[in-house]
């Protein structure tokens, strides 16, 4: 029985060699997060802002959303939204933001008590959420200390696992994806909640994985052919690893597909996070994290004489350099 190929198992692309287009791609990119994190921000949801979360489904054709607005405003909640969203498994359903009222988390709860009785039987209640201002604050502080202590504990096994140059490699490497994946939620515009902090740190752990997997080759193969030029052997590294990377990056997209297509609004934000995580957590671990080896002179004096060469197959040819130990 043939195994399905992606990626042919020799491939021989000079990776390193775009790395002078995909680092000023990057920093550019990362700056543009960080503008759009800080100038427009993301939206965040409930669990960040407080107020109260309600999935409505109504029970009669005169119910819609222009009713319901409607009723609700004369309740003088304040910033009150009123959403339609439509999803294959569920239908047509109703989504009602309402501000964090003054008051504490007592005030939160009338609001529930007001809206089931302004609106009755005309709609179902099938989704309720209600956060206060202090378990806001308290969600928003943990979900940063989650993160930092994610990259703290990413930096200390790397640098305990390799060496220096690695853990910092695998430091930046993994802060560009978060950078970049924030930008994703600002600049689209999807709901920031707890559920896309688990999705910022799934998407560490999925990039981390990647840049292991290229790391470790890379350091077999720094054992076994000491003269070869570093770029030269980092390509040669990223090309071995290149068809496991692809297979799991596509067959992770695809569960993930499915997710998004079938999964509801509830966690679609999440998934599409999941998604442009993946994709730019598998070209992070190829064009930043090996790269950034060179740079950080991990073989000095070791540099490839012909990297200025365009990029493209190699073909079969074995280096002169190169010998076994």
């Amino acid at each position: 029985m043939r195994r399905l190929r992606l990626i042919p198992d020799d491939t021989h692309f000079r990776f390193m060699w775009l790395r002078r287009f995909a680092f000023p791609l990057s920093i550019v990119l990362s700056i543009i997060s960080v503008a759009a994190f800080i100038l427009i921000g993301p939206q965040y949801g409930i669990d960040f802002r407080g107020g109260t979360l309600m999935e409505l489904k109504p029970t009669s054709e005169q119910t819609t959303v222009g009713s319901i607005r409607s009723t609700l405003d004369a309740l003088n909640f304040g910033d009150v939204q009123v959403q339609e969203v439509t999803d294959i498994t569920s239908g047509t359903n109703i989504l009602v933001r309402i501000q964090q009222q003054p008051g504490g988390d007592e005030a939160q709860q009338r609001v529930v008590t007001d809206v089931r009785a302004a609106l009755g039987d005309t709609v179902e209640f099938r989704r309720i959420e209600v956060v206060g201002p202090r378990v806001s604050g308290e969600l928003a502080y943990n979900g940063t200390i989650a993160m930092l202590l994610a990259m703290t504990g990413i930096l200390i096994y790397i640098w305990f696992r390799f060496e220096w140059q690695f853990a910092v490699g695998a430091i930046i490497c993994t802060a560009h994806d978060v950078l970049m994946t924030l930008g994703f939620f600002t600049l689209f515009q999807l709901e920031f909640n707890l559920s896309s902090i688990a999705a910022l740190l799934t998407i560490v752990g999925y990039s981390l994985n990647d840049t292991v997997v290229v790391y470790d080759r890379i350091r077999e193969n720094l054992r076994k052919f000491k003269k070869m030029p570093l770029t030269e052997l980092i390509d040669r590294s990223v090309n071995e690893t290149l068809a496991r990377t692809i297979t799991t990056s596509t067959t992770t997209l695809l569960a993930l597909l499915a997710l998004l297509i079938f999964g509801g609004s509830v966690i679609r934000s999440f998934v599409a996070a999941m998604m442009f995580g993946i994709v730019i957590g598998t070209y992070s671990s190829i064009f930043i994290a090996a790269p950034l080896l060179i740079y950080f002179k991990l073989r000095p004096g070791a540099l490839s004489p012909d990297e200025d060469k365009p990029a493209g197959p190699t073909g079969s040819e074995k280096p002169a350099t190169e010998s076994e130990t």
